[in-house]
């Protein structure tokens, strides 16, 4: 009889485990991995690390793999219908591992009080072993394997036919490198690219939780999360051997059969709790929710982040982030439905009450949504956000004006500036601790926005303490939030009203292409394209522009954009942000390499400046 549906719930060591002649395959219609390690890589990384710190016994669960066996006969191919991100980021993930536990094995002596955490380690890496050669827990095989080059990488794993994937051979080339720095010259380099960003999502990633992992710098602490990742983290295997059966589950799951929402499953348990005010919540929770879809509309916050946001009003509070024992910030965050259906259950005991809190928080950006500083503070981490509202949280709404915003604004955008330059993510302690610690004063309508403030230059000043080193990070910088904050800086300094619109463009004063663009990179005294690619996505070179200003200059020349007035064309001339207005009476009609690195040179000054706390409001 011909197997249907075959449901399992696996552990990740038991999931990644392939017999000999079992190999994951990524179908030729799949989209391309997309997982990146700023979003998705350190969620995952914080859920393991918040499973550890919980002690629990119970597994932790990962969600559902959808895989089509339908052509697997002796060839054993297991197609990820649904899972192929996962999957690939966990392959990463354990590669990570075994070439840290390596090193961690490698430095601990071989003495009788070393032996059992010895032992612990060579367990944990003789189990990615057996997973990434396929060894079937035999010793022997995976010894012989280790010491083969050629046997090692005739093992795959994971075979990508999606014919959206460039860069189908790189995971591979990472599961078979001896070591980081192999791997990385494995790795494909994408032209145009700076710095980190110059590789793919695969090394982004396996670098990601690399640096992590050494992080883990005791090796019990590695051990920990070697022994929890493999052990005690699991997924429910779906293995189908109908094609359009595996198909119809993943729409369903996907598609038709949505799960319900946080905001669903909290609204109803309110509703539960409101007995004789039920018409009364019912019509102030309907109100909260079409302004809070509203906002999500315009890109602002959703239903779900303002439950996010109260909660972390409500910790702060209750002074909920400070650890008791070493009075330090405690960064744990708890999901949604744990913080309001158990850990603090008795808000949903109040609904009007909650929902009047909610309702105030969606007024509240409702309120200063239209902000210049605001928009600005948009552009930036979605984090800074949460510390905005916790601030404001603490005033009537009658009484937010853009003069009480904007120097809690300014603290946000120094800070998030940093994070924008540096190779960290938001959950380095650098940022979330200070923050989550900081949020107990952002709360507390006692303490003066001065003192947050100087807690914030203290903290940057100490943590940062080489401004030469941002200023070089800002000279090098290649992407297109800290125009916006340039804008902003250069307003500031001459006086001027700060101007920002939701269709503001980025504009390359010198176009990086055009049917000019040769002759343009000559007049600029740009000898290689190599160096042109480089020297015009600078900051010095990017200002911003009205959308319908833009697109009317094109990649004209630089006196040509700057003084417009062809018929229906306009120019710098024409628009209301202030660099542009200021280049109009640029020295000179020629935009040239010089005058980038000048330019450039100005805006880290500038930037570094504000970030340093220096003539801030």
């Amino acid at each position: 009889m011909t197997k249907d549906i075959e449901p399992k719930l696996k552990l990740i060591s038991d999931y990644l485990r392939l017999k000999s002649n079992e190999m994951f395959i990524i179908p030729a219609y799949q989209r391309p991995y997309s997982w990146t390690s700023w979003e998705h890589c350190d969620k995952l990384w914080q859920d393991i690390l918040a499973f550890i710190s919980t002690g629990d016994e119970d597994p932790y669960f990962f969600g559902t793999i959808i895989a089509d066996c339908s052509e697997r006969n002796d060839k054993g191919y297991i197609q990820l219908i649904d899972g192929q991100q996962r999957t690939t980021t966990f392959l990463l993930l354990i590669k990570a591992l075994q070439l840290q536990l390596e090193k961690k094995i490698s430095e601990i002596p071989n003495t009788e009080e070393s032996a059992q955490i010895k032992a612990g380690l060579q367990d944990s890496y003789n189990m990615i072993l057996d997973i990434l050669y396929k060894t079937d827990r035999d010793g022997e095989k995976r010894y012989k394997i280790s010491k083969d080059e050629k046997l090692k990488a005739q093992i795959v794993l994971l075979e990508n036919d999606s014919i959206n994937e460039i860069y189908k051979t790189e995971l591979h080339s990472i599961l078979i490198a001896n070591n980081f720095f192999e791997a990385e010259k494995l790795c494909a380099k994408i032209p145009r690219k700076q710095k980190d960003n110059k590789y793919t999502n695969f090394f982004r990633n396996f670098k990601f939780f690399y640096n992590k992992l050494e992080g883990l710098y005791e090796s019990t602490k590695l051990n920990q999360f070697a022994k929890t990742f493999l052990n005690k983290c699991q997924v429910i295997e779906i293995r189908s051997w109908q094609i359009e059966q595996a198909i119809t589950m993943f729409n369903s799951l996907n598609s038709t059969g949505m799960p319900l929402s946080d905001t669903d499953i909290i609204s109803a348990r309110l509703f539960s709790h409101a007995s004789e005010d039920r018409e009364t919540f019912k019509c102030r929770w309907n109100e909260f929710i079409q302004l809070a879809n509203d906002l999500c509309a315009q890109k602002i916050v959703s239903p779900e982040s303002i439950l996010q946001q109260y909660m972390y009003i409500y910790r702060a509070q209750k002074k909920e982030y400070i650890n008791p024992t070493t009075q330090t910030a405690d960064v744990t965050t708890p999901g949604l439905r744990k913080f309001y259906l158990s850990k603090e259950d008795e808000l949903l005991k109040k609904p009007l009450s909650l929902c009047g809190k909610l309702s105030k928080i969606g007024r509240i950006w409702n309120i200063i949504k239209e902000y210049p500083i605001v928009k600005l503070l948009f552009k930036f981490n979605d984090n800074a956000r949460i510390y905005l509202v916790s601030y404001l949280f603490r005033y009537n709404e009658d009484e937010i004006t853009p003069s009480l915003v904007q120097p809690i604004a300014t603290c946000l955008l120094r800070l998030f500036t940093i994070l924008e330059l540096v190779e960290a993510g938001f959950s380095s302690s650098r940022f979330k601790t200070f923050l989550f610690a900081e949020n107990i004063k952002l709360v507390n309508p006692d303490i003066d926005i001065s003192e947050i403030a100087d807690d914030f230059t203290q903290h940057i000043t100490k943590t940062w303490d080489n401004p030469a080193e941002l200023y070089q990070d800002i000279l090098n910088y290649d992407k297109n939030v800290l125009v916006y904050l340039n804008e902003y800086l250069f307003a500031k300094e001459k006086k001027l009203p700060f101007y920002i619109t939701d269709t503001a463009n980025v504009e390359h004063i010198m176009p990086a292409s055009g049917q000019n663009i040769d002759s343009i990179r000559t007049d600029a005294k740009i000898g290689s394209t190599d160096e042109f690619d480089v020297i015009v996505q600078k900051i010095g070179n990017k200002i911003l522009l009205e959308e319908n200003i833009n697109k009317s200059i094109g990649n004209e020349w630089f006196k040509t954009k700057k003084q417009s007035s062809v018929k229906n064309k306009t120019g710098y001339k024409d628009s209301n942000y202030n660099i542009a207005q200021a280049l109009v009476n640029y020295s000179t009609d020629l935009w040239t390499v010089d005058d980038i690195n000048a330019a450039t040179q100005k805006v880290a000054q500038r930037i570094t400046k504000f970030v340093f706390g220096d003539d801030n409001d």
